[in-house]
């Protein structure tokens, strides 16, 4: 895999100030605001920085939480989990294995067939529609 690396400058020019926030700096959005949460076209959800496939809307949900959520990626080389100890919560993050833009999170209170659910930020991601 061939690893996408840019100066902080590069960011900062090519994102958005709130996608830089979510991506670059590890940020959240709020729920229920993000542009995907409830999107329900058929598509393929790409990385922000990078444009990396990363989820496909059949594996998409609606998990309740705010923000749009998946029970598996499209190709698991593409995404990486590193534990996140932040805000006294011990927690998996997700984040793209290309750029290491940061995604959201992962937890296992998924539905079948993987139990898994990717709870991502909608500023993560670029919606590519089929």
């Amino acid at each position: 895999m061939n690893k996408i690396v840019k100066s902080d400058a590069q960011w900062r020019a090519e994102l958005t100030p709130e996608e830089y926030t979510v991506a670059r700096q590890k940020g959240t959005e709020r729920p229920f605001t993000g542009r995907y949460w409830n999107t329900t076209e058929h598509g393929i959800y790409r990385c922000i920085g990078c444009g990396t496939a990363l989820f496909a809307s059949d594996t998409k949900f609606d998990a309740g939480c705010g923000w749009p959520s998946y029970f598996e990626p499209l190709d698991p080389a593409n995404v990486r989990e590193e534990t996140d100890t932040t805000h006294g919560m011990v927690r998996t993050e997700v984040l793209c294995n290309v750029c290491d833009s940061h995604l959201g999170h992962v937890f296992p209170d998924g539905p079948p067939p993987t139990g898994l659910r990717y709870c991502l930020n909608s500023l993560s991601l670029k919606f590519e529609p089929a």
